[in-house]
């Protein structure tokens, strides 16, 4: 085998479809676009969602629901996980920083602490939001609690 010799595996290459190239090419005359009209002439462009003067999908469905925009997504973290994630990462004090430091929550989540679980180890926390059965949990386990 030489380089003159490469084709590329049968069947894997087509030939182009010349549109608009006169009769004998089997796509001469209307070029596959029908007869007239507007998607027959150059530089024809649909608008998103246009359905040919059908009501679109977007405005025959209802409105539903409420976004709200004050509400707070927590990235939430139940005493039974803490134990686990100070042993795994070594963590000294639990605080948005670190967390984002060992790559558990990103920049701008807000850390809520839930109080299903038990907690033994005793470290400092500073977190956004607490539940107020983890905040008796904590107290009792002889962590500190500071909010941000």
């Amino acid at each position: 085998m030489q380089l003159h010799n490469l084709k590329p595996a049968e069947g894997s290459t087509h030939k182009t479809k010349r549109i608009g190239r006169g009769e004998g090419s089997g796509h001469g005359g209307t070029s596959t676009k029908g007869n007239k009209g507007q998607q027959a002439r150059t530089g024809y462009q649909s608008k998103f969602g246009h359905e040919g003067g059908q009501m679109p999908i977007q405005r025959r469905m209802p409105k539903r629901g409420f976004k709200n925009p004050n509400r707070v997504d927590y990235k939430v973290f139940n005493l039974g996980q803490l134990d686990f994630l100070i042993e795994k990462y070594s963590i000294a004090e639990f605080t948005p920083d670190i967390l984002y430091i060992n790559g558990l929550i990103n920049r701008t989540d807000v850390v809520k602490i839930l109080g299903n679980g038990e907690l033994k180890a005793k470290i400092p926390f500073k977190v956004n939001a607490i539940s107020a059965k983890a905040k008796e949990a904590l107290e009792a386990a002889g962590a500190t609690i500071e909010l941000i």
